[in-house]
């Protein structure tokens, strides 16, 4: 089999195994950057969310009961829900992340920062997520959203991760991605309903924050 690719580590050209070691660079800046920054919760949401408008001021007020509660806020930080779930936390003297993502539409970080971290790889941004944050809030937003909560699920479902509290907050932007869920996950027997329980839906960040400080112990 002349084109067998049996012999991976072979393969390596000279740019990808220096990429090998980019990688493991993000990794232990990122490591290094965030071991301080105490029990965190991580929030995310769309991007495209403006000042002003009700979910970015909503995401402020959350993000403030959360610095309150003692813990630290971590978004991807740039703009939009990311920026406010920042803001709450950085004025009410609560330690606000940014895990920042270098795009090729360039995504400009938020300016409410008090420690920011930079990636160019998805991946490893998503492991600094998972690692440090004691729970997860999803905002209504896009893919990204989609993806970040998709991805705690399956770790916590496959038990890769121990379980910790992840909040759907908007039952009106979510109500049909559960109904979903409900109705063809787990009545087609792709997941169990027990599955269901990995998450809370509410319209409430007092709820969400009561949640949260029920399940970790600060």
């Amino acid at each position: 089999m002349p084109n067998s690719k049996q012999y991976l580590i072979d393969d390596l050209s000279m740019q990808e195994s220096w990429r090998l070691f980019k990688i493991l660079s993000e990794i232990v800046d990122g490591f290094e950057t965030l071991s301080d920054i105490g029990p965190a919760v991580s929030v995310f949401g769309s991007a495209r969310v403006k000042p002003g408008q009700p979910w970015y001021e909503r995401t402020v007020d959350l993000s403030r009961q959360l610095a309150e509660a003692g813990f630290t806020v971590i978004t991807g930080g740039g703009p939009g829900l990311m920026e406010a779930g920042n803001k709450g936390a950085f004025e009410a003297g609560g330690r606000s992340v940014g895990l920042h993502i270098h795009l090729p539409l360039e995504q400009v970080n938020n300016l409410y920062l008090s420690t920011r971290c930079d990636f160019r790889y998805f991946f490893v941004r998503k492991l600094m997520f998972i690692k440090y944050a004691m729970a997860y809030i999803a905002l209504p937003g896009g893919f990204g959203t989609l993806d970040e909560l998709s991805e705690a699920l399956v770790l916590i479902q496959t038990k890769r991760i121990k379980a910790f509290p992840i909040v759907l907050l908007g039952t009106e932007f979510w109500g049909g991605l559960v109904d979903w869920f409900r109705e063809r996950l787990v009545a087609d027997g792709y997941c169990h309903a027990k599955d269901m329980d990995l998450f809370l839906v509410t319209d409430s960040s007092e709820e969400a924050v009561a949640h949260i400080r029920r399940h970790v112990v600060l």
